[in-house]
Order: C-alpha cells, then sequence, then structure tokens
C-alpha cells in the first residue's frame, strides 16, 4: 500500500474522475466492436440496446441476454415457488443470518418519519400529502459475487415507504453445485435452474418480500424496466448499483423514470490517530479493496507509526484473503495511505473527497463527527466498522459515491415515496391574494393567468 502526502494524494487517489471520463478498457471496447461491429462508445452501445428493447421487447431481452450472458432464455417472472424452494435451499444459519439483518433494516427505517401534514394559517388548509410510489424496479448486481445483501437494503425500505409492487432484475448466472449458498447437491432446487439465479439472492427476495424477480441484467435490464415489454410491466423508479452500462442505461431512460442516482465505484475512507488497531485498519481496508478493481479504501493518518504498521498488516493479511488478485490491483489503483499534519486536515481531506464511507477510527469519534459534512456514512470508533454497516447495522448500504456525498443521501424511505401538494384555500383568502397574483402574472406578461386570478376578485 502506497503511501502520499496530502498534495499528491489530491491529484492522484483522491482525485475524482467524472462519470463520462472513466476509462473503458481496451477489452470492454473490442466486445462492443464484436457484437455491433463497429467501435461504438460505450454511451452509444447501451443506446442501442435501449431502442433495441424498447422496440422489440422479449425478443430483444431473450437476444441480449443470449450475446452477452450466453444464456438463451426467455423473459419470465421467477415462480413463488421456485423463491421459497430458494429460501428452503439455503442453511439454517444463511437463513438466520437474513432473517435478523432483515428485523435490524426494517426496525432502522421503520424510524424514519413519513408524516402527511397541513397547516390553516395561510387561510383555508395548504400542506403535502406523502404517497409511496407504486411500483420500483431494484437491479442487483451479479459478477463476480451474489449480493443478497443488496436485495435487503433496497427492497426493505421500499416495503417499509409503502411500495405496492416491488420488482427485482439482476444478472443470470450458470449455477454450479453449492457455489451460490445451496444446502446440498440434492436440493430440489438444482432441478430447476430455469431462474439462473443464485438460491441466496432468491432466498433474500423472499425475505425482503419483493413480488416480482427476473433473470436479465446489463443495460437491457433497465430497459425493461423503463418501457416495459410484453412480460414486464414498466416501473415507476429504478434503484441499484450496477456496471458502466447500467449506470450509463439508468442515466438515458431519466425522464421516463425515475433513478435514485448514478452509482460508481464503492469506497471508504478510513481516519485513524495513534490509538487505532493496525491489524483491524488493515482488515477495513482490505474489506473494501475487496469488491472490485476500481474500489478505492483510503487511509488519512497524521501518524507515520501507524501507517508503516498498516502496511505491515495489509502485507500479512492479504495472503490469507481468497481475493487477493483483485484486492492488490485495487490497492495499487485506487488505495493507500496519506499522512496528514493533524486530524483536522485528515477531516478537511475526506470532506473534499465525500467518500461513500467514512470510518472514524479515533480515540474520539463525537469529537470528529461534528465536522464531517460530506459522507454517505459516519462509522464512529473502531467497534462500529464499516462491514456491518454492509450487512445489517441497520442504515441501507446503498450510499452515494463518486463525490456525489456532497449533495445526495443514503437510500432510505424518503426515496420511495413522493409529495402531493394540496391547497384548499377558503374565499376570503383566494379574493385577498388574487390581485397579487395577477400582478405577477402581468409581470410575466402572462395575460390569461392574470385574468383568470382576477375574476376570483370581482
Amino acid at each position: 500500500m502506497k503511501q502520499y502526502d496530502p498534495q499528491t494524494a489530491r491529484q492522484t487517489i483522491l482525485k475524482r474522475t467524472p462519470p463520462d471520463e472513466f476509462p473503458v478498457s481496451a477489452r470492454v471496447m473490442d466486445n462492443i466492436e464484436k457484437l455491433f461491429g463497429e467501435r461504438l462508445t460505450a454511451e452509444a452501445a447501451v443506446t442501442r440496446i435501449l431502442k433495441d428493447v424498447r422496440t422489440r421487447g422479449d425478443s430483444a431481452l431473450q437476444d441480449w441476454t443470449k450475446r452477452l450472458d450466453s444464456l438463451d432464455l426467455k423473459p419470465a417472472p421467477v415462480s413463488t415457488a421456485l423463491i421459497q424452494s430458494a429460501l428452503d435451499s439455503i442453511s439454517p444459519a444463511q437463513r438466520d443470518a437474513l432473517e435478523k439483518a432483515a428485523a435490524r433494516v426494517e426496525a432502522f427505517h421503520k424510524k424514519q418519519p413519513l408524516t402527511s401534514w397541513f397547516t390553516n394559517e395561510l387561510g383555508g388548509t395548504v400542506g403535502q400529502i406523502i404517497r409511496p410510489i407504486q411500483r420500483v424496479g431494484l437491479y442487483v448486481p451479479g459478477g463476480t459475487a451474489p449480493l443478497p445483501s443488496t436485495v435487503l437494503m433496497s427492497a426493505i425500505p421500499a416495503r417499509v415507504a409503502g411500495v405496492k409492487e416491488i420488482v427485482v432484475v439482476t444478472p443470470p448466472m450458470k449455477l454450479m453445485n453449492d457455489e451460490y449458498g445451496m444446502q446440498n447437491k440434492n436440493s430440489s432446487f438444482i432441478n430447476q435452474q430455469s431462474s439462473f439465479i443464485p438460491p441466496i439472492i432468491l432466498a433474500a427476495c423472499a425475505v425482503a418480500g419483493v413480488d416480482e424477480v427476473y433473470a436479465i441484467g446489463g443495460a437491457q435490464a433497465i430497459a425493461a424496466l423503463a418501457y416495459g415489454t410484453e412480460t414486464i410491466r414498466p416501473v415507476d423508479k429504478i434503484f441499484g448499483p450496477g456496471n458502466l452500462f447500467v449506470t450509463l442505461a439508468k442515466r438515458q431512460v431519466y425522464g421516463v423514470v425515475g433513478i435514485d442516482g448514478l452509482a460508481g465505484p464503492t469506497e471508504t475512507v478510513v481516519i485513524a490517530d495513534d490509538s487505532a488497531n493496525p491489524s483491524w485498519v488493515a482488515a477495513d481496508l482490505l474489506a473494501q479493496a475487496e469488491h472490485d478493481l476500481l474500489a478505492s479504501a483510503i487511509l488519512l493518518t497524521p501518524s507515520q507509526t501507524l501507517i508503516q504498521k498498516v502496511q505491515a498488516e495489509v502485507a500479512s493479511q492479504i495472503e490469507q484473503r481468497s481475493r487477493a488478485d483483485i484486492i492488490v490491483a485495487s490497492l495499487e489503483n485506487r488505495g493507500g495511505a496519506v499522512l496528514t499534519r493533524d486530524l483536522a486536515e485528515a477531516v478537511d481531506l475526506a470532506n473534499e473527497y465525500a467518500p461513500e464511507h467514512l470510518a472514524l477510527s479515533v480515540s474520539e469519534p463525537w469529537r470528529w463527527a461534528e465536522k464531517v459534512n460530506n459522507a454517505g456514512g459516519v462509522f464512529m470508533g473502531e467497534h462500529s466498522f464499516e462491514v456491518l454497516g454492509d450487512y445489517l447495522a441497520g442504515p441501507s448500504h446503498v450510499m452515494p459515491t463518486g463525490g456525489s456525498a456532497r449533495f445526495a443521501s443514503p437510500l432510505n424511505v424518503w426515496d420511495f415515496v413522493k409529495i402531493v401538494s394540496l391547497v384548499a384555500l377558503d374565499d376570503k383568502t383566494a379574493q385577498k391574494v388574487g390581485p397579487i397574483a395577477a400582478t405577477l402574472a402581468q409581470s410575466e406578461g402572462l395575460d390569461a393567468h392574470a385574468n383568470a386570478a382576477l375574476l376570483r376578485s370581482e
């Protein structure tokens, strides 16, 4: 793990890259050329996939799944029986973990107030009515590991908010033996692989109360959620992280549907002082780095001694990790340790970077928490480590990335509702404020607006 001074860090590992400038590997470009017969940009490739699904519906979904995932699958919802079978197929320990995590996430989000309100202080009644979004789509990434935690962290806040229909799409995978959490090879589930979804994902869908599940991934899944097909009805808003093509697709369909945001690679910043346990700090950094090659795991500390101890721990612990190759690449390209002047400078750097996760592994975390302005989540002290936030601390682990913590919030129940303004003025108030409205309308050159207001005032 490399060491940086603050100035160099700002120009390298703490430098934000706009989504449009994220590098696309030569391998990805070669695959695009192979698929489309020309060297399109990733944005242009996504545009074509979206248009094809919008035009041809299920046929396009089946074609793109065959071309991109090498599976010839007709779009179809996973049956309720198969979802229940998946729940029964996982180990008792896995089921218990899912249910306990779900209970904590649900309890946390039930504390978030969702209250309509009304007042008569402005004449008559005005107020705001809170209504849940009717139908939402949740994208659950596949990639190198199934993520049942993402199902819980997305679907449970939606359910608490009162969403009526929760739809999950996730990339199909060729299931092999017990690789994805099956209790044994003779489980009945193994004979029902029409879903091509790891049973641990389907089990999480059962626990979280998901209504529909489809084995579809990539930009084509986003297109299906946005535009609908013969099999899949369109949703009102799309949630969930994904790869570059999923992110670009969400951006392109925004306006047809709502989206939660544009997720980038995951990131954790650890601010630590001499009181921190170097073994624990190293473990937290490795846990973040194992997500993918673009994950960021960064240590900010005024202690040179701690940096050296953490570097030694990283070198030692990495040898025991099954995803060591990913961790090494992540730390080499996107991670490192920054030696700051003091903790105040470390917090300033963190606020500039606006990380998804900010861990305060310091002796007095509450003293520094009030100085944090930009972070998706703040983890207070070494016993509130970020991995607990990934699975069952309570708040959703879907948090703003790419510096968007400067203006965005973690996923919460407010993301699954909308506000309807209510206006019920009495006659006296309408006649009193009508001329004021007319004056404003006339200043904008809107004669008909002014007339409508004045008629009520005569």
